[in-house]
Formats: C-alpha cells, structure tokens, sequence
C-alpha cells in the first residue's frame, strides 16, 4: 500500500498521545478570521498535532437552548488555517457525506492535501438531522447504504494507487477529478456512520468517537480493538473528542459534563495518561469558554500537559 501523507503521522506518532483542537475555538457566532488564524499559529507553534472543524450545512437549533451553529464551509476554512500555519494538520470531523458529492469532496479534499504539502485528514460521518436531509433532497432513513457509496467512490477518486482508481473512471468517462496524490490521504470515519465497527475496522484508516466515562469507553477501544483483530492486519487509531472546562486552579478535580470533563491540569494530564494507556491515540479538545484568556488556556495545554502526552 501506498505510504500516508505527512498528517498520518503527526497526528498519530509512534509513541505518545497527540492533541488537537476543535476550530473555530470557543467562539460565539460567526468566528473572527483574523482571531482563528492567530489563534492557529499559537497552536502550531505550541506543538499541538491538529485543527479539527465541522461541517454544519443549515443552522438548525439543537440543544435545550435551541441554539443554531454558524459555521463557515469547512474546506474553506481549513484552506485559510492552512495557510496561516506551517506543521499542524487540518481535518475535518466530519464532512456529512450523505448530503455531499462525492467527486466535489474529492476535488476539495485533493485540493487541501495539496495546499497544505500533506497536512489534511478526511473525517466523514452519516448525518443526523431531518431537516437538512429534507432540505438537500436525502433520504435520512437511507444515509447507511447512502455512506458507504459514497464512501467507496470517495476513496477512489483520492487513491494513489491506479488498480484502485477504476470506479471513479468509471462514473466519470474516463476523466479524472485532479491527477493521483503521491500519497494516501487518512479517512476517517467520525461517529459510526450507522456502520459495524467491522466496516469502519475494514475501510477506514482509523475511528473518531465522542468523550464517555472512562469505563464505558475503554469497553468502546476493546470493541474496536476486537474489529481490528478480526480483520487482521495493522493496528489502526482510536480518536476521542472531548468537551473541555480547564480551571485555573491546577489541582481542581475532575467533574464530568456532557460528552467532557471540567478540570485542572493536573486531573487533565493524569486522565489523558490514563486514556492513551488504554488504546486512545489523538484527543481533540472542544474549548469551553470558561473567562479564561485562550491564549492562557492554549499555553497551559501546549507547556504543561502535552509534553507529558507526547512521551
């Protein structure tokens, strides 16, 4: 098999527990572009491995507050962090392939690889909201079946590898959507995509999941670890997101939230040893704004824990 880009192995090192960022960090409506990009170059340089970001195609409100995400076009702000940094990988988690074109993610995700000098990770996942189904005219009971075709013309129009190119050839007469990358760009699947963990184990580079209480989760990594073994082969990466509520006072205890954990650094550091320990290999982090200046919290993150992480 063809060698990953450069992102592969930053974002899952040999030895350690590498750290990213859910982007736009902490922000409140429509994020600042100068302030994202700032923020991206503290990030690069204080050694974090990646900026994540979502894609949100309709501002649907969610929640108890019925609160509406505005976000930007994903590959258009990754576009933007990648040029305003030099090391960090850019990923998406996840694109909602249901309610994409397949060969217009592939355009994009070749685009960004290449813009990037290999710097790009390709998250996917089902979608769950009726609303945007309804709006860009898919069916939200088919988004299984809807995935995995996508999925599979996804993979060849951005394989390296001419044996593997032939559907996407197929689908287009023959033309290509840019020429074969040098190298393979990760895919990863983010939640399950409504797939076996069998699928995920056989088709994807590696499993993005949320944050769960640290039993439940470890029973989640044995699952997946278990799918691995049943496919036989190399290991793949585990990937949990987590809410995060860092406290100022070092020492203050851990107490759970929704999909994260309120915290000081040291139960931060203890807890993120204990879950690389148990088969995690990137935590990305989804900033609360708790007051705290974020460049104090990135500081604190990127001087105090990860060095710690990366060992």
């Amino acid at each position: 098999m063809t060698d990953f880009n450069p992102a592969h192995a930053r974002l899952f090192p040999t030895q350690g527990l590498s750290l990213g960022l859910m982007t736009p960090v902490a922000a409140h409506g429509l994020a600042d572009p100068h302030e994202a990009r700032r923020i991206a170059r503290l990030a690069d340089d204080l050694g974090f491995a990646a900026l994540w970001t979502r894609d949100v195609p309709l501002m649907v409100p969610q929640g108890p507050d019925a609160t509406a995400s505005a976000l930007d076009d994903p590959f258009l702000w990754l576009g933007m962090l990648a040029a305003a940094t030099e090391r960090i990988v850019i990923g998406t988690a996840a694109i909602v392939l249901p309610l994409r074109q397949p060969l217009q993610v592939a355009k994009s995700a070749l685009s960004l690889d290449r813009i990037s000098g290999g710097r790009f990770v390709l998250g996917l996942g089902s979608g769950d909201r009726p609303e945007e189904f309804a709006a860009f005219g898919e069916d939200l009971q088919s988004r299984a079946a809807t995935f995995r075709e996508r999925w599979s013309l996804l993979r060849a129009a951005l394989s390296p590898e001419p044996c593997e190119r032939a559907p996407v050839l197929q689908a287009t007469g023959g033309y290509d959507v840019l020429p074969a990358p040098a190298r393979r760009i990760p895919m990863l699947v983010v939640g399950t995509a409504r797939q076996s963990l069998q699928w995920i184990a056989r088709e994807a580079e590696g499993w993005a999941t949320y944050h769960r209480e640290e039993t439940a989760q470890e029973g989640r990594i044995g699952l997946w670890q278990q799918a691995l073994a049943q496919r036989g082969g190399a290991p793949k990466p585990f990937v949990q997101s987590m809410l995060l509520d860092l406290q100022i006072d070092p020492a203050a205890p851990a107490e759970p939230l929704p999909l994260g954990l309120k915290v000081g650094r040291d139960g931060l550091r203890d807890y993120l040893l204990r879950v690389h320990a148990q088969g995690v290999a990137h935590v990305m982090f989804n900033l609360v704004d708790n007051g705290r200046p974020m460049d104090e919290v990135l500081r604190e993150i990127g001087e105090q824990i990860l060095p710690d992480t990366l060992r």
